[in-house]
């Protein structure tokens, strides 16, 4: 189930050590809901249309000094009918003085008013791309992300298969762990996804047999990764007599996660077979195919070349 977020204010002006120079009374409870902030261009000339309240307003030297220029009733009307939608606030950047009649308005309507010393767009950019992860859609999923030679891989397949076994293999080899058992897997972008842990079982692994182990303490810090894009899904299935599997790679396999697909493996495991050394090479096979080289191809190419010319000679 896919969960609709939300940051608080408070945490925003935390997060970016924003001075607070009027909190409404609801400072408390505001919450912002979209990624988008804007700049209020033509509004301050009076031009409402369009305009999106649930944005974070965001003023810089040129909006503030524009509104210099106006008289103090001009002025005292712009900032009247612009604090009138009550969005969630006013940022304020370049350490620039809000000014009596701004502050007077945002008093007026209840509408918190901050300030920073950053440049207006280095700040505009930031909190976009804060928000922009905070609010991505997101989903839980049952699995094991680790990231193998750079590449997110996220194993997944029914409880006691052996995931966690195996990423804790992978640690051994080298390799870092991002989340076990619930992986926690965002959105960020049209054909990106992010996977990490809860704050609560970070770093743990459930071992069958010996329990919990904190892999950071016992591996190194060096062992684990707070989050890793996800650029390959590896379904760990028991192997079945009779069933038929792909031994060619040529059937490309995707899962769809979010709305993004993402490239597939299906692994039968049966007793004997190292699964680290497999994910190691899937994790390497899917990295090469991203750069444009298909191995399964290629060799399906090189077969077919040498059956043409075989046939050619015996004509």
């Amino acid at each position: 189930m896919v969960d609709n977020y939300s940051v608080p204010l408070k945490l925003l002006v935390e997060e970016f050590h924003l001075e607070v120079a009027y909190a409404a009374t609801d400072y408390e409870s505001i919450r912002l809901t979209v990624a988008d902030v804007a700049r209020p261009g033509l509004q301050l000339a009076g031009y409402f249309d369009h305009f999106e309240p649930m944005r974070l307003q965001v003023m810089g030297n040129v909006e503030m000094s524009y509104l210099a220029k106006l008289s103090e009733e001009d002025r005292a009307v712009t900032f009247d009918r612009l604090f009138s939608y009550k969005f969630p606030a006013l940022l304020i950047a370049r350490n620039i003085a809000p000014g009596e009649m701004c502050l007077k308005m945002a008093k007026k309507h209840n509408v918190t008013l901050l300030r920073t010393s950053e440049a207006t767009s280095t700040i505009i950019s930031a909190v976009i791309s804060y928000l922009s992860a905070a609010l991505a859609p997101r989903i839980t999923r049952h699995g094991v992300l680790m990231e193998v030679y750079g590449e997110g891989v996220l194993l997944i397949g029914e409880s006691g298969i052996g995931k966690s076994e195996t990423a804790v293999e992978l640690v051994k080899r080298g390799h870092r762990l991002i989340a076990d058992d619930a992986v926690e897997i965002r959105k960020i972008s049209g054909n990106t996804l992010v996977g990490t842990a809860s704050e609560l079982v970070r770093n743990y692994v459930e071992l069958r047999g010996i329990g919990i182990i904190n892999v950071a303490k016992l591996f190194g810090m060096g062992a684990v990764k707070t989050e890793n894009e996800i650029n390959l899904v590896v379904k760990i299935t028991p192997w079945k007599t009779g069933e038929n599997y792909d031994r060619l790679g040529l059937d490309d396999q995707y899962m769809d996660i979010l709305g993004v697909s993402i490239p597939m493996n299906t692994i039968p495991v049966t007793p004997g077979r190292n699964l680290a050394v497999i994910l190691e090479v899937a994790a390497m096979n899917n990295r090469q195919r991203k750069m444009g080289y298909n191995p399964a191809k290629e060799f399906t190419e090189q077969i077919n070349r040498y059956f043409e010319e075989s046939m050619g000679k015996t004509t």
